[in-house]
């Protein structure tokens, strides 16, 4: 690994916009907000309106010292809102607005090498609904050493051909358990065991590791014909938003230092845990914090 070691995520920055106030999310910024926390330097390559939610969204980065030299300013399109809403199970849901800056993203000449040389590009399949994004995030990966594709399903905005694509491409996946059963459907394939069917998701897409969350039922890690299990922590859930997000960062965090699988996977089941401890997707805390909670 490099010296100065990054990450990119790409995709999408928005305000979430829940009943008791708004705050910074997107499931990629999220993602880079729990690696920035880690102590791994992160690149969040998106773009915002040029208006005064996407100035806030600016200065609210900065502040948690993450860089916005790659997030774009957009002068037609305005800064991304979603509407969240979280029911009594504590689980959120979102009303997620169409033509925005990060449907919009351009591709630069400079992001060859940015993207050449990172530990790891990370990409979900929202951030690829609109033509626009989407031939820019096909042409990123091609220069990705590391492809980390998480699924992250946000229905209407599923495109079965764009997915089977994104999977075809990733070293590296990452979904749930609905998730792997939808993919399932769209091969037209019968779901039969959790390890039948990453066993066969592995070989007809060539992915070398997946990563299979299943919330209070912890998580498993299969790599090539080797696959882990691990329990999930118990904890007081304050809510759900952004834990699938925060566990893909402690994931993320061990994998580019290439730890084995167990110590990857203590840091993203805790650090998912730890943040679904915490109100929001991107809480204040140190990492000493969250050190304190693993051990």
């Amino acid at each position: 690994m490099k010296e100065n070691p990054y990450v990119v995520c790409f995709g999408e920055v928005l305000w979430d916009i829940f009943p008791e106030g708004t705050r910074a999310g997107g499931a990629p910024f999220n993602a880079a907000y729990n690696v920035h926390k880690m102590g791994t330097d992160v690149k969040m390559l998106s773009r915002i309106g040029n208006d005064e939610l996407g100035k806030k969204l600016t200065d609210q980065i900065k502040g948690w010292g993450l860089t916005t030299e790659y997030i774009q300013v957009d002068n037609e399109n305005p800064t991304s809102t979603v509407i969240a809403k979280i029911d009594e199970h504590n689980e959120a849901t979102y009303d997620i607005v169409n033509h925005v800056a990060w449907d919009y993203i351009d591709f630069l000449p400079e992001h060859k090498e940015l993207i050449s040389n990172a530990e790891a590009f990370v990409f979900g399949s929202l951030s690829a609904r609109n033509p626009k994004s989407k031939e820019t995030l096909l042409k990123l990966i091609e220069f990705a050493k590391l492809k980390i594709f998480d699924v992250n399903f946000r229905p209407p905005f599923i495109d079965i051909d764009l997915i089977k694509e994104l999977l075809h491409k990733a070293d590296i996946v990452k979904m749930n358990k609905a998730e792997m059963r939808q993919i399932m459907e769209f091969l037209s394939e019968e779901y039969i065991s959790e390890d039948e069917t990453v066993t066969f998701i592995q070989n007809h897409f060539n992915i070398k590791e997946i990563v299979l969350t299943k919330g209070s039922k912890g998580a498993r890690y299969f790599v090539g014909d080797r696959n882990y299990g691990f329990g999930a922590v118990p904890i007081k859930i304050a809510d759900t938003v952004g834990s699938g997000d925060a566990f893909l960062s402690g994931f993320i965090s061990k994998r580019i230092q290439g730890k084995s699988p167990e110590e990857i996977m203590t840091e993203a089941i805790s650090l998912g845990a730890f943040i679904t401890s915490k109100s929001g997707a991107c809480p204040d805390y140190e990492y000493e914090e969250f050190q304190k909670f693993k051990n």
